[in-house]
């Protein structure tokens, strides 16, 4: 049951980027789990990966062959089975689907997995199935694509945006998928963003590494950080023009398109949480750094108690209390502190506001989407972090993961 999410509207083509998927069984019979991405010579590629150091054989492979700083020329995607906790095994079943990619785009393939968790990948069938799918390689299938990578989502989460440098029009295209296993400490799940813009590769990283300290690393469903973590971000170049170059107007107005496709993104995931009923924004301002005012934010979306009761839609706000006192803030003043649920006050200056009612209170708790707002009263820096309720289909979802 996603939250206010609607379904991708008109996505654009990338000129450099052409997309394929097709059914190789990987873990069901017949279901489309299998994208091939050929990407045209000369394109810069970035990426961010999971920080578990059980990173997944093709998180392992995505980050020695980025470090050879080769060209890469495409990238094989399979849903259905993480290729996680396989050992060499599994990272020797990575470089044989890969190989037989290679043979199709004509150069370096990255692979990316998601799924169950140590089970070995089906490579052999995997690699048969990569002809398939580039056979049906095309420059308008990005929807198609987002419906190949997802496990448990219950939507496609896809974004286009365009925008004008210099006279010239710029497209960036992007694809996620995530609905549980979500606290990301690099990305999400797995994110695909590409543009036809020029940007040199180590500019396209500090780029990416920015735009996803506010989306993709400002999301949690559940507190559980995946294995398998991995966002991309690819620049063709095809559009022509001058590279955007780091402390450029263009390039920063580049950035801010980019940030904004991020968050859409991201917040797309928490929208299509496992079991979610509710998608909540809480912010926290007030805090001696940003730092500070993430860990208060974290500790406050982690709470299963915070969590349960909006899915119940009760208003204990004595739950978002507790999880700001136990928070790790040193001398927290509490005379400074001021809470409120949407428009409506619950503490200020640590005192009971005497504005808040029951009612009041119940009324935001029922909303789909409300926001928590938490002020410190100790400084300049804020952060915000975007969560979800915890339901029993949560449960019922991942009880259920592998039958």
């Amino acid at each position: 049951m996603a939250v206010n999410l609607s379904a991708p509207g008109d996505l654009l083509p990338v000129d450099g980027v052409r997309l394929g998927i097709t059914s190789a069984g990987v873990r069901t019979a017949g279901r489309e789990d299998l994208l091939l991405i050929a990407l045209d010579a000369g394109t810069s590629v970035a990426g961010l990966f999971t920080s578990n150091a059980f990173s997944a054989a093709p998180v392992q492979i995505c980050r020695s062959r980025l470090r050879e700083r080769t060209a890469v020329r495409g990238l094989l995607i399979n849903s259905g089975n993480a290729n996680a906790g396989t050992g060499a095994a599994g990272l020797e079943a990575a470089r044989h689907c890969t190989a037989a990619a290679e043979t199709q785009v004509g150069g370096m393939v990255l692979p990316f997995s998601t799924g169950v968790i140590g089970e070995p990948l089906p490579a052999a069938r995997i690699a048969s199935a990569v002809p398939r799918a580039a056979d049906r390689l095309r420059p308008d299938g990005w929807l198609e694509a987002a419906r190949a990578i997802m496990t448990t989502d219950t939507q496609p989460k896809a974004v286009s945006r365009q925008l004008s440098i210099d006279g010239q029009t710029l497209t960036i295209t992007g694809i996620a998928k995530g609905a549980g296993m979500i606290c990301p400490d690099m990305a999400t799940m797995l994110a695909f963003i590409a543009t036809d813009a020029t940007i040199s590769r180590s500019t396209l990283q500090e780029v990416l590494g920015r735009a996803a300290a506010d989306s993709f690393n400002a999301i949690t469903v559940d507190g559980d950080t995946s294995t398998n973590d991995s966002l991309m971000l690819m620049a063709t170049g095809a559009a022509g023009g001058a590279a955007l170059v780091p402390d450029s107007e263009q390039l920063a107005a580049f950035e801010a398109t980019l940030a904004e496709l991020c968050v859409e993104l991201a917040q797309a995931v928490v929208r299509d949480g496992e079991g979610a009923t509710r998608f909540i924004t809480i912010s926290v301002a007030g805090a001696r750094d940003r730092s500070e005012a993430r860990r208060v934010a974290y500790t406050l979306a982690h709470s299963p108690l915070f969590k349960t009761a909006a899915f119940a839609g009760d208003a204990n706000w004595g739950r978002i209390l507790a999880a700001v006192g136990r928070a790790p803030v040193e001398a927290l003043d509490l005379s400074r502190v001021a809470i409120a649920i949407d428009e409506v006050p619950l503490i200020a200056g640590g005192e009971p506001h005497p504005e808040y009612s029951e009612a009041r209170g119940s009324a935001v708790f029922a909303r789909a989407e409300f926001g928590v707002n938490i002020d410190l009263g100790r400084g300049d820096a804020q952060a915000s972090v975007y969560t979800c309720d915890l339901s029993h289909d949560y449960v019922r979802i991942n009880a259920e993961y592998r039958s």
